[in-house]
């Protein structure tokens, strides 16, 4: 039976230390977090003391705030140096308190989106850098069986995830194409690759009516080609044909060779039914790319220009992708004027929610860097897909944000 005085207990323990972050009470919030978590939420808001101390700096008129700050004409905050510096202190203290960086509250946003809705970049960058940080712990963590004997490996295993949700909290779904961060991979992929897939004009959709590919990425395909190959003559693979977006932009290159990995049974249909298995210089391999790239290293196969497009799989597949495979398909002399070979993807990780996206982004520049790769970027607008209709008859869409940061990368010289 629930005790109605621990209850009351408990929340007074949560709106104290709310109020504490609130007010950016440094000294109380030191005290409160003695015997209770930076991770309370408020049953009402669904604020966590984190998105109480960034709250707190929204202004309280059209250009005021409070300690006088004030809003520049590009919307964003100026905050007074003393009050920005205790934000900046509070959010600190609550992140090395264990503060989950991508909490909900009730209106779907994290401390983070609410730090960028008012314009406070310092307090929005600490928020990523704190969620890169989570992000790397979590992969760390993945990459190390637990110790112990046997009998312990379940206790261990729980003990890891539970370890892994105070790090994370709960990411939102991320994209490779659809690929998500939680969740067994190769059930997703397996689900997929069994699904039937329906072809329109601009899309394809799977048989929950998710978008696997539309029309409207092909700008920035186009533009990831033109950085691949920038010239005729080159040896293309690519990861994931879809809809053959990228690989037709390829074809037009006049490729040497054009080598492509599908794995669906309807794609590789209907690639017949369009005649890509006639296509001068083109290979096509039916199969999971991680069954097929193996063959092709061991065959000495060697690339100017690899591109990845998968859908179903997290973040984990394009990390093993370019650390354990690039390196040995993609040819570091590269094409005749002597570039090194270029690798790209499509970025998608995280689409759904800005702060999800600029985590990835510093994840996997990261780990690419680990890996042997210089990764530039170039950001490209997208226009609102919501108005244009992208999105109507997609049961949940994967792109919500007004721009996308396109990879370029070749090994550090």
């Amino acid at each position: 039976m629930d005790d109605p005085e621990f209850a009351v207990q408990t929340d007074l323990h949560t709106q104290s230390l709310l109020l504490a972050a609130a007010h950016h009470d440094i000294a109380a919030l030191r005290n409160l977090l003695r015997n209770t978590s930076a991770n309370v939420q408020d049953d009402e808001t669904g604020f966590t003391p984190l998105h109480a101390a960034i709250a707190a700096c929204e202004p309280e008129e059209d250009n005021q705030v409070d300690h006088g700050a004030t809003v520049n004409g590009n919307g964003e905050v100026n905050s007074g140096e003393a009050e920005l510096e205790a934000a900046e202190k509070t959010v600190r203290l609550l992140f090395e308190n264990g503060a989950i960086w991508n909490d909900l509250d009730a209106n779907g946003e994290t401390p983070a989106c609410i730090a960028r809705r008012l314009g406070l970049k310092t307090l929005y960058e600490m928020c990523v850098d704190a969620g890169v940080r989570a992000e790397l712990l979590l992969s760390r963590l993945d990459q190390y069986m637990p110790l112990g004997d046997a009998d312990s490996d379940e206790e261990s295993e729980d003990d890891a995830e539970d370890a892994a949700e105070d790090v994370t909290g709960t990411l939102e779904s991320t994209d490779l194409g659809d690929a998500t961060q939680n969740g067994d991979d190769s059930t997703q992929s397996a689900n997929y690759l069994a699904s039937t897939l329906t072809f329109d004009r601009d899309r394809i959709l799977d048989s929950s009516a998710n978008g696997v590919m539309m029309e409207w990425e092909t700008t920035l395909m186009r533009r990831s080609a033109e950085l691949l190959a920038p010239q005729e003559g080159l040896r293309v693979l690519n990861v994931g044909h879809g809809m053959g977006i990228v690989d037709g932009i390829f074809q037009e290159k006049k490729p040497k060779a054009h080598h492509i990995i599908e794995a669906h049974p309807d794609v590789i249909r209907k690639m017949r039914e369009n005649g890509w298995h006639e296509k001068p210089g083109v290979v096509i391999h039916e199969g999971r790319w991680q069954d097929v790239v193996t063959r092709l290293v061991e065959q000495g196969e060697l690339f100017d220009a690899i591109y990845f497009d998968t859908f179903a799989e997290e973040y984990n597949a394009l990390r093993e992708f370019f650390t354990e495979h690039v390196i040995g398909l993609l040819d570091p002399a590269g094409d005749p004027n002597g570039e090194g070979g270029k690798f790209g993807f499509f970025n998608g990780m995280g689409a759904d929610r800005q702060v999800c996206y600029d985590v990835y982004g510093k994840v996997v520049e990261m780990d690419l860097f680990e890996a042997g790769f210089d990764t530039e970027w170039e950001t490209i607008p997208i226009p609102d897909l919501e108005s244009e209709g992208e999105w109507d008859g997609v049961r949940r869409k994967y792109w919500a944000l007004d721009s996308y940061r396109l990879p370029t990368c070749a090994f550090i010289s």
